[in-house]
């Protein structure tokens, strides 16, 4: 077989990619969908929208890579995580959009929810509890669907992540399973007994026949059944910023990357350690071939890349998102301007799902260009919060981020991360490491790769930033931003 192919389900698009045996990319083809906004703080998707765009991506990149069926050794299948569907059994039609994992509607409930069982959750899952999370999400559905309750006490409804329902489409209901770092993320599956948590399914009131078999991330799922891919084999599912953190092959505890996506994710690898965090993180389990998952310290930005494609469609102040470098080294600097991008809250370290979005210091002076240069600082500064909280926890000293993720390939935003944090961003050749990632996960599951060495000899540094801030100009900017915070969260 000649080549791997990567499914890249993302928040706002859908990519397929196809990889050589060397880890690079032959082909890739990307189609975004609609963005659905009920009501203020509420994000949802349409599952028809991302199977139509699943389907077309798959079909493109085929073409684009003069390849057929025969030729893919294996699928990998990546995705937004906690983005929550519910869906008929026996028809597999969505008994309601999908809520993503933005989605605030559940944060009143949440507030709701005591201290002692906020302890319990995280004692069990490793996460705080949050809107964030899929559980809430399956309990609005239950709650507010007509007669979804009732139909799922019956055992006609199922859930998944958007893994889960793409893989029951592809292989027509045949296999119906996730893995181990997307079970990880719904906030009801316990990450130290690795089973789903019944304490936590009766707390939801979520019958445990909603929910799908659990697996490794290097597995055989099964068969894709009919079309362009018929009969091959699906061979890895991995949740986006896991399988980011496998693709930058950072295997060993105290290794540490950061995606710049739709959010922004830092992942540090802590082996067979769950830390318990006391700095807002949450523990979740990493991606692997085996039945022992390690475990990994994460943080979450809700809004990173989310924050430029509110300059492109919101404010309109630049028609694409590669603009905005240009823009931004256009003015000598912020001017004073600081954008905090809290669209549907504040993720961790402060977990505010109240706070919202606010430009401060704006004068007379200030102009777009500000705006576009504080907008691209604030994804730094968030990931500055996220790697200070990190280094808490976890007693390390992080000198090396391995960086990303469609917004890694924006100079100017590298290199301020590289200063603001004062340590080195490096970022990989293939910097589509999500894809790479559950690839390589398929790749060595099905003995594409002969094992994890050969990856590391394709592996190769494209972009090394080196700060060059002093640190008085670094303590003044990230004072400013620190007050900027405080009055979004007012």
């Amino acid at each position: 077989m000649k080549y791997i192919l990567a499914l890249d389900q993302g928040t706002t698009s859908t990519r397929a990619i196809v990889f050589n045996r060397s880890g690079r990319i032959v082909a890739q083809a990307q189609q975004e969908f609609r963005q659905i906004y009920p009501q203020p703080g509420w994000v949802e998707h349409s599952p028809q929208d991302i199977m139509a765009s699943v389907m077309s991506v798959i079909a493109e990149v085929l073409v684009r890579a003069d390849a057929s069926a025969r030729d893919i050794a294996a699928l990998g299948i990546t995705n937004q995580r906690e983005t929550t569907i519910v869906w008929d059994k026996s028809t597999g039609e969505p008994i309601y959009n999908a809520i993503v994992w933005q989605c605030r509607r559940t944060a009143d409930y949440c507030d709701s929810i005591p201290q002692e069982t906020r302890d319990l959750i995280y004692s069990k899952t490793g996460l705080i509890l949050d809107a964030y999370f899929s559980a809430t999400k399956i309990k609005w559905i239950l709650d507010n669907v007509q007669g979804a309750r009732e139909r799922a006490e019956r055992g006609e409804l199922l859930f998944g992540t958007v893994d889960t329902y793409i893989l029951w489409q592809l292989t027509k209901g045949r296999s119906y399973a996730t893995d181990y770092t997307n079970a990880s993320r719904t906030m009801l599956f316990n990450i130290h007994t690795l089973k789903w948590d019944e304490d936590l399914l009766r707390l939801f009131s979520i019958p445990k026949s909603m929910l799908p078999a659990v697996r490794p991330s290097g597995y055989m799922f099964g068969k894709i059944t009919g079309g362009a891919l018929a009969g091959v084999p699906v061979c890895s599912i991995a949740g986006d910023q896991q399988a980011a953190l496998f693709g930058q092959l950072c295997l060993e505890p105290g290794d540490v990357k950061n995606t710049y996506g739709t959010g922004c994710f830092l992942l540090m690898n802590t082996g067979d350690k769950a830390v318990r965090s006391q700095n807002g993180l949450v523990t979740t389990l990493g991606a692997g071939l085996t039945d022992h998952p390690c475990y990994v310290l994460e943080g979450s930005v809700f809004a990173g890349g989310a924050a430029v494609q509110w300059l492109r469609d919101g404010l309109k102040v630049i028609s694409h998102a590669a603009e905005s470098e240009a823009i931004a080294i256009s003015v000598k600097n912020n001017g004073g301007v600081y954008v905090v991008p809290a669209f549907t809250g504040l993720g961790a370290p402060y977990w505010d799902a109240h706070a919202r979005g606010t430009i401060t210091g704006l004068t007379r002076g200030s102009t777009s260009g500000h705006i576009v240069r504080a907008t691209l600082e604030a994804i730094a500064y968030q990931v500055s919060d996220l790697v200070r909280a990190m280094e808490r926890d976890s007693g390390m000293h992080i000198s090396r981020l391995a960086v990303d993720g469609g917004a890694s390939a924006n100079n100017f935003l590298m290199q301020f991360q590289s200063d603001i944090l004062n340590c080195e961003a490096v970022r990989p050749c293939v910097f589509e490491t999500t894809a790479l990632g559950v690839a390589y996960l398929a790749g060595l599951y099905c003995k594409y790769w002969g094992g994890v060495d050969e990856l590391k000899e394709n592996s190769s540094d494209c972009r090394v930033y080196i700060p060059c801030m002093s640190e008085a100009e670094r303590t003044q900017l990230l004072a400013g931003w620190q007050d900027a915070v405080r009055r979004a969260r007012r």
